[in-house]
């Protein structure tokens, strides 16, 4: 969890021929079962109570473009099989509509479970499965991967106010020497906090959680 899953789908997304279009996100286990389906395929007026007029879902939305699907796992089987047959398909039809709507939408999927062992455990469709896995891509956690700390430091700080901000090289030595349990997330949330410490100046080593500092693990690689 918090590996980086949905910066990977976004970067896909505008490295590719539909990055004029939009790229959606639907986090699977955020959403209620039960307004789930409204939220991915739409919903006609009156299909339930509260639905006062016709909303388009995420499918729609994402037409022409990406659809990130997080979480997957997670996803209810009933809602499971819809997805299915919309993948088989390429239409949609909204909740309480009887007309299907074409979409052209690219779905990438992620989730931090073990999909293969849920399908065995019965808690997700083995078709749906091997609908999805077209290509797989494994994102480590990021202690395994230090070669991405620095470059995600440098694009998070730049995303602050004031694009010129610096980092003191003893600081980028800490972010990079760290576990980071909390994997990118955890580094985002210490830059962000980095980054209001230091007001306008640069990012030093003061500015970073006291466990960043000095819980470093005693791997010697080098950054480029």
């Amino acid at each position: 969890s918090g590996t980086g899953k949905e910066l990977l789908a976004s970067a896909l997304h505008r490295l590719s021929g539909r990055r004029s279009r939009p790229f959606i996100t639907v986090n699977c286990v955020a959403i209620p079962e039960g307004l789930l389906e409204s939220e991915l395929f739409g919903h006609e007026k009156g299909a339930f109570t509260g639905a006062v007029s016709r909303r388009e879902g995420k499918f729609e939305a994402a037409d022409g473009g990406t659809l990130f699907l997080d979480e997957i796992g997670d996803m209810p089987l009933a809602t499971q099989a819809k997805i299915l047959r919309v993948l088989q398909e390429r239409e949609i039809e909204r909740v309480g509509g009887n007309e299907s709507h074409p979409i052209d939408v690219r779905i990438v999927a992620a989730t931090n479970q073990d999909l293969f062992r849920k399908v065995k455990e019965g808690s997700f469709r083995e078709d749906l499965y091997h609908r999805v896995r077209v290509f797989d891509i494994d994102v480590p956690p990021l202690r395994k991967r230090r070669e991405d700390i620095l470059p995600l430091v440098h694009q998070f700080i730049s995303q602050g106010k004031g694009t010129s901000r610096k980092i003191s090289p003893e600081a980028e030595k800490a972010l990079v020497t760290y576990d980071w349990p909390g994997n990118v997330r955890e580094l985002k949330n210490v830059l962000e906090r980095a980054t209001v410490l230091a007001a306008e100046g640069s990012i030093t080593l003061e500015h970073l959680p006291y466990e960043t500092r000095t819980h470093g693990t005693k791997w010697t690689g080098e950054i480029e």
